[in-house]
């Protein structure tokens, strides 16, 4: 994508728009203005649907400003990160640059209800191209798992009797009926030739590399192997990953995210066993052996106030048991979320404030270089649209919930989100014993749920960006008034001006950019 420099001529004429061409003219509802540290005459504008970003001087942006109409839309839930202030008088530019921003999209003569259709249209064919995208599967082969962490989504499946029933593994006449569905599920995707398409087949759990499931990975596989092509991966605590070494290797399990929390004396404080135990030096011992296997590891850290300060000692761990010297070894981190009453909610961060404690970290640790922040990736996104390889920003859903992920659970019952699983009355279908699908009311409404579904996220220029944000997230800050057709902005317009910011600067100053970071979430 092609970046102009776009700057007042030295004949400017102050003006406040007197004509009735230049009246009709106003500022799209989606320009994103991004300051430059440590520059007072320039900054970048980025548009919210056109992809456009240019370099521009801020007398430019200030006469974009000034054609604004109304302040940017402030969020349903969650804190509103206003742009930066452009101060300074307003000063018209030529006939030659006002036609530039028109045609890079800053400035239109759209009416606001004229321009929210025109966006909304965009919106939902993004949208109706992600539904019919490939299909992504992740089988659970048990909800049972042999941790306690206090702060899992998924505890009350564990510790309360009355969930029991849950907890046993799947069968191979399960497996066998799951994966006639899935032939069934494919038909309703555009699908590649046969001898392009592979299918993307991930575990989840509960834990689903236990040692008692190693049969029942093993006729997964199988069964996807004897259909064609396909791609595994695993969300595991790691406890048990010595059993299945053989097929850690790109053909079988090619990755595994992996969790710890910190050095050892924290970690065994929050990732134990049913009796108290830690869990540290099992994983350790595991994450050593799969690198050395070829299998990419994705560390995640799960983050709160109470354990951040231990970081700087994980990240020389690290170091010293030499992870970071793996190409296929990547360590970022997440901020916990209160989803249990085991969490206190003001020991939690956002995406933003923990970015900002990172930085804060960067600056005084230098191992800390090899643990990535929860923005990165949309740094990485950002690089991209600087440096001309497409727009890999846009997109009209938060995650694969809304589009085409399919979450299978041990009784061949279908969730969207696997953070919503082991309650037939939330399951968006199942399959039935002959191996046909049958979806449910509920299917339909995580599918439709975009960014045109609420009237906060049609309107705001950060939207095909943000996606709209986590619809669980939005779920549990909203009290459940407007289920998942809210949004969760998590300070999502502070961090991407800050990450595109970063990103511009870094691309000038020919820093190399870093390596994707692969998450089993696809946000």
């Amino acid at each position: 994508m092609e970046t102009h420099l776009i700057s007042l001529p030295t004949n400017s004429k102050k003006s406040r728009i007197s004509d009735l061409q230049e009246r009709k003219l106003r500022a799209s509802s989606y320009v994103i203005y991004v300051d430059l540290p440590e520059d007072s005459e320039q900054m970048l504008l980025v548009h919210g649907y056109t992809g456009s970003y240019d370099l521009v001087s801020k007398k430019v942006a200030t006469y974009v400003r000034s054609l604004e109409i109304g302040r940017p839309v402030r969020p349903l839930y969650g804190a509103w990160s206003p742009a930066p202030a452009i101060d300074g008088e307003v000063e018209q530019p030529s006939g030659q640059t006002v036609e530039l921003l028109k045609r890079r999209g800053y400035l239109t003569e759209k009416t606001q209800d004229e321009e929210e259709a025109f966006f909304i249209k965009i919106a939902k064919k993004l949208h109706e191209k992600a539904l019919r995208g490939l299909p992504n599967f992740v089988l659970m082969p048990t909800y049972d798992c042999n941790l306690r962490c206090a702060y899992c989504f998924q505890d009350h499946m564990r510790t309360d009797p009355t969930f029991s029933h849950l907890l046993r593994s799947m069968t191979r006449s399960t497996i066998d009926r799951i994966f006639a569905g899935i032939s069934d599920i494919e038909t309703r995707h555009d699908l590649p030739p046969e001898d392009q398409y592979i299918r993307n087949i991930g575990f989840f759990g509960g834990e689903p590399l236990l040692a008692r499931n190693r049969r029942v990975i093993d006729y997964i596989i199988k069964k996807a192997t004897d259909m064609g092509k396909a791609s595994f991966w695993a969300v595991s605590n790691a406890t048990e990953l010595e059993t299945y070494k053989d097929l850690l290797n790109p053909q079988a399990l090619r990755m595994i995210q992996v969790t710890m929390d910190g050095p050892l004396a924290e970690h065994d404080k929050r990732r134990i066993y049913a009796d108290g135990s830690g869990s540290y030096e099992r994983i350790a011992k595991n994450v050593s052996m799969a690198l050395e296997q070829g299998v990419n590891i994705s560390l995640r850290m799960n983050i709160d106030r109470l354990n951040i300060e231990h970081l700087p000692i994980f990240a020389e761990e690290i170091m010293a048991r030499g992870w970071h010297n793996y190409s296929h070894f990547s360590a970022y981190t997440a901020p916990i979320h209160a989803a249990n009453d085991n969490t206190d909610a003001r020991t939690t961060f956002n995406s933003w404030t923990l970015d900002k404690a990172l930085n804060e970290l960067r600056a005084k640790y230098p191992a800390m270089s090899v643990i990535h922040r929860p923005d990165d990736p949309l740094k990485d996104r950002a690089r991209a649209l600087i440096e001309s390889k497409g727009f890999p920003m846009q997109r009209a859903e938060f995650c694969g919930a809304h589009a085409s992920m399919y979450v299978i659970d041990p009784f061949a019952n279908i969730y969207s989100c696997w953070e919503r699983t082991g309650n037939e009355n939330i399951r968006s279908g199942y399959i039935t014993r002959e191996g046909k699908y049958v979806s449910s009311p509920l299917e339909a409404m995580w599918r439709s749920r975009d960014v045109t579904t609420n009237k906060i996220c049609r309107k705001c220029r950060y939207a095909l960006n943000c996606g709209g944000g986590c619809a669980v997230y939005a779920e549990g800050s909203s009290n459940g008034e407007n289920g998942i057709f809210t949004n969760h902005c998590d300070g999502y317009a502070a961090r991407f001006r800050a990450s595109v910011a970063e990103a511009y600067l870094n691309h000038l100053a020919g820093v190399e950019a870093s390596p994707v970071v692969e998450t089993a979430c696809d946000r």
